[in-house]
Formats: structure tokens, sequence, C-alpha cells
């Protein structure tokens, strides 16, 4: 039986700081709530990050610090390929006027890692790097489950909910992988309106020196102005000479 060599308390460690994603402040109780740990445990994991000055408390509510944000930077100026997939994307932002975005998947949902915005605002939230979307409900989201494993897949769809945010919404397992089945075939992912009404993207995936698909990017535009054929005669193109672009450039480092 193999060893396991993993650290259980610097993950329940990490889960503390992931339960403040979408909340500004928390008690001990919340966290142990969102965490599944005892309030016990969830004290002592919240005074350690008080006390390495990655959280602060008013003695009732805890928040985290900026200084959380050096654990995201270490991250990214490890990689400084990002830097090549932004400068890919404002290019893309130049020839289509619309604002061009890459992200990853984590779990069952999307990372924005980079974005070129367009001068006019597309979308109600506003998206940044280290934005999280549901992936079921997004172009990129689709396109990066297009090209799991299988049993990467089945573990996605073991673990997803499947929320409705408009009419359009993809909300059932065989509509899921219907869809994914023809991006596979097509190469492409065009979503309408099923994340925000009003809203229409395109990816394509990027893939690596392997063949695991790290990265998808796309354009969005407002549906009322741009039409799927528009995306897919103008921003397809755009879109796959940016991903081989990608490609290219990350093979040479």
């Amino acid at each position: 039986m193999p060893r396991d060599e993993t650290v259980e308390s610097f993950r329940r460690g990490l889960d503390v700081i992931r339960s403040f994603d979408g909340r500004k402040s928390q008690t001990i109780t919340d966290v142990a709530a969102h965490t599944g740990l005892t309030r016990a445990a969830a004290r002592r994991f919240l005074l350690t990050l008080t006390d390495l000055g990655l959280a602060r408390t008013d003695g009732k509510y805890f928040q985290l610090t900026p200084a959380i944000l050096g654990i995201g930077q270490a991250f990214l100026s490890g990689l400084s390929e990002l830097e090549i997939v932004r400068d890919v994307l404002v290019e893309v932002t130049r020839r289509t006027g619309e604002s061009a975005s890459a992200a990853m998947l984590d779990g069952t949902e999307i990372v924005y890692v980079a974005r070129s915005p367009a001068l006019h605002r597309i979308m109600a939230i506003g998206l940044s790097v280290g934005t999280r979307l549901p992936a079921h409900a997004t172009s990129m989201g689709q396109m990066l489950l297009a090209g799991l494993h299988i049993r990467e897949l089945e573990r996605y769809l073991a673990q997803a909910k499947l929320d409705a945010f408009t009419p359009s919404t993809l909300t059932t397992e065989p509509a899921l992988r219907q869809r994914l089945a023809q991006i596979r075939k097509d190469g492409h992912a065009i979503v309408s309106e099923e994340l925000e009404l009003g809203l229409r993207s395109i990816a394509v995936a990027v893939a690596d020196l392997g063949t695991r698909t790290r990265y998808a990017v796309n354009v969005s535009a407002q549906a009322a102005r741009v039409s799927e054929a528009q995306m897919l005669s103008e921003f397809l193109p755009a879109l796959q000479e940016a991903a081989q672009a990608i490609a290219m450039a990350m093979g040479r480092r």
C-alpha cells in the first residue's frame, strides 16, 4: 500500500482560505460550516492566519488581508507564460474590438488567468484575473471540459452542480454531454446567453507541449451586436491564430 505523504492540516488550512471566496468576512462558526471543520479547528486556523498577517479580526469577524495575494502572486510570478498569453490577447482585442480572455479549469469552475478588456463593458459582473465562473455555463469552461480525459470528465460530472443562470443554461448531464461531443467535433465552443442574458462568447483551446489542454481563450461580445455567424467568420480565425501563437511561444521557452 503506498505511503500517504500528504499533510492533512495544510489541506484544511487551504480550505479555510478558499471558504472566503465571495465572502468579505466570516465568523468562526461560518468558516466551520463552510469547511466541515469543528469550531475549535476553524478557530485555530483563523488565529494562525491572523498571526501570519494573512487575516485580521475584530474579535468576532475575520477577514483576509491583502497579504494573502502574495500566495497567488507566487504562482503568477512563476508563470511568465501568462505574460505571453496576455500579449496575444491584446492583439485579439485589437483585431476584433472585443474583450478577450484566457482561463484554466479548477475543479468545477474556470479561473481567469489573463484578460484584455474592450473599452465597452459586456457583463454585469466585473471580470479580472482570478475571477471564477461555473465551467458548464461558459464557453471556455465547455471548451476545457471537452478536452478532459473520460475519467476526469466523469469526476467533474459527479461533483458539478449544473445550476441555471438563464433559461438557456445547460442544466442536465445529457445536454452537457451532447454539447461537449459537438465541441470536440467542431474544435470550438460557442455559448449564447447561457451565463448571462445578452452575452455571447466563442472559445478555443490552447494545447501545451503534451496532449492535455491547459488553457482556453475566448472572445466575448454583446449578443445584440454580434451574431453567432459573425463570431464564426470573424472571431474564430483570430482566436485560432492566437491559440497557435501561444502554443508556439510556449514551445520555445
